[in-house]
């Protein structure tokens, strides 16, 4: 595991979140909190930061572990700010795990405000980044051209001078592709074995069964895609968190409201008029919201462009899983909502899931 880098902290900012970490310890002392944990173990406390971490998590574990997860569902990462509450909990864990890649801008600050001490499993370790322009061929993936193979092998390719858990400015949405789901599952399986008190053993056999599930909805979603016209596969997004799906299906990205891949940003009136402009000359068939996202903008521009807009419970779960109940509560669930709906608005009935993902 490699050795922990902070940024550094102002010696006033440590002492106001020290004191916010004491105050939380006597508030919490009674009662529960943010940074509880969300199931009762007498294994070793793991963090985990965004949603998708946590569910997979949450499946490598299984109930030998408590898992803590610091964004709620619904919540984007970009701007996040952890809470006393939350900081206790990384003071208290036994292991953190990341997504990494640069998503968790405010991690560095709050482990060292924290005092963390235990183990940090960066999920995103050995992947290449995109860069911070377009979907276009500075993508380490750019030139693969089967898409066919479900193999993918060429969707990521391992770096060996990553020296700490951030990538720099990189499009950190990785999950997008399940391929590269499955090579996050897998480091985080790999972190867990370095965890004092984690059962090695139902984490290897969690990780089997949950790789055959990812491995299945690649499948199920290449198929699917398949079946659609490579001229026909045109996607527009709320923002630019799709780019390893897009690269993965062969999938033509016309553009995103929001012109980058941090959800807080603001598109232009200018950018906007340019992406109503391609939506109308590309014939784009719909306009994709996400759950975690105003679908304002997406309307707006759906209403202008002649697009269908899909929002509410048709938006797509992109910086965050969806709500208990929801159809993406889960990762897999998650990832079988938005590749049916972009299939749908292909005017493709997507197929019987297979039994791996059933149930």
């Amino acid at each position: 595991m490699r050795s922990l880098r902070l940024l550094p902290a102002t010696r006033s900012s440590r002492l106001l979140i020290g004191g916010a970490v004491a105050a939380a310890a006597l508030a919490l002392a009674g009662c529960a909190s943010p940074g509880a944990s969300d199931n009762s173990t007498d294994g070793p406390a793991i963090v985990a930061t965004t949603t998708q971490v946590g569910d997979f998590t949450r499946e490598l574990v299984g109930s030998s572990a408590g898992v803590t997860q610091l964004l709620t569902p619904g919540q984007g990462a970009h701007g996040f700010d952890p809470s006393a509450g939350q900081l206790l909990a990384l003071a208290g864990a036994d292991a953190v795990v990341i997504n990494g890649g640069g998503l968790e801008s405010w991690l560095d600050d709050a482990l060292e405000a924290s005092g963390f001490d235990g183990v940090l499993i960066d999920a995103s370790e050995g992947i290449e980044l995109y860069g911070t322009g377009d979907h276009d061929d500075s993508s380490p993936q750019a030139d693969h051209d089967d898409h066919d193979d479900h193999g993918h092998d060429d969707r990521a390719e391992a770096t060996d001078d990553h020296s700490d858990h951030d990538h720099g400015a990189g499009n950190p949405h990785i999950w997008t592709d399940p391929e590269l789901a499955g090579r996050m599952v897998a480091n985080i399986a790999d972190g867990l074995t370095e965890v004092p008190g984690v059962d090695v053993g139902e984490v290897e056999a969690n990780e089997s069964d949950y790789a055959a599930q990812l491995d299945a909805l690649d499948t199920w979603i290449s198929e699917n895609v398949a079946r659609v016209p490579v001229e026909q596969r045109l996607l527009v997004t709320n923002h630019d968190a799709f780019t390893y799906f897009v690269d993965a299906y062969d999938v033509t990205f016309i553009g995103s409201i929001i012109p980058s891949f941090d959800d807080n940003a603001e598109p232009s009136a200018a950018e906007i008029d340019e992406l109503v402009a391609k939506i109308r000359d590309t014939g784009v068939a719909a306009v994709f919201s996400e759950a975690s996202i105003s679908p304002k903008a997406a309307e707006t521009i759906a209403a202008e462009s002649g697009a269908v807009v899909y929002s509410g419970d048709d938006a797509l779960y992109g910086d965050s899983l969806g709500q208990p109940g929801s159809e993406g509560e889960t990762y897999v669930g998650s990832q079988v909502h938005n590749a049916r709906l972009i299939l749908e608005s292909w005017g493709v009935e997507p197929s019987a899931l297979p039994a791996a993902l059933q149930g």
